[in-house]
């Protein structure tokens, strides 16, 4: 069970676990994070599970995760808080490789 740390737009951060194999999205919004919208449920249509991934925490972290698709690269344009690290959630799915991850969910648009 990969271990995430995440941090609230009010700067809180909380330590979650999640299930190898379920989505960033789903560990999140699982741990009772209400900022957590994922409007689509998880369909990468809506960009509503913004994060910043924090690889200045554990660089080695960037190559587990997954390449970003075309979609979610679109979807994320379209906000005005997209940065360097930028990922949608629900586009990330969780296992060993990702323990240790750090993000930090995105103002909303």
């Amino acid at each position: 069970m990969p271990a995430i740390s995440v941090t609230l737009r009010s700067g809180e951060r909380r330590q979650i676990s999640a299930a190898d194999g379920s989505t960033l999205m789903e560990a999140i919004r699982d741990a009772g994070i209400e900022e957590m919208l994922a409007l689509c449920g998880g369909c990468c249509s809506c960009a509503t599970c913004h994060v910043q991934v924090d690889l200045q925490a554990d660089p080695a972290l960037a190559a587990a995760l997954p390449p970003m698709s075309e979609d979610e690269n679109d979807l994320l344009d379209g906000s005005a808080h997209r940065g360097a690290t930028s990922r949608l959630s629900c586009q990330i799915t969780l296992g060993q490789p990702l323990d240790g991850l750090q993000v930090t969910i995105a103002p909303e648009d």
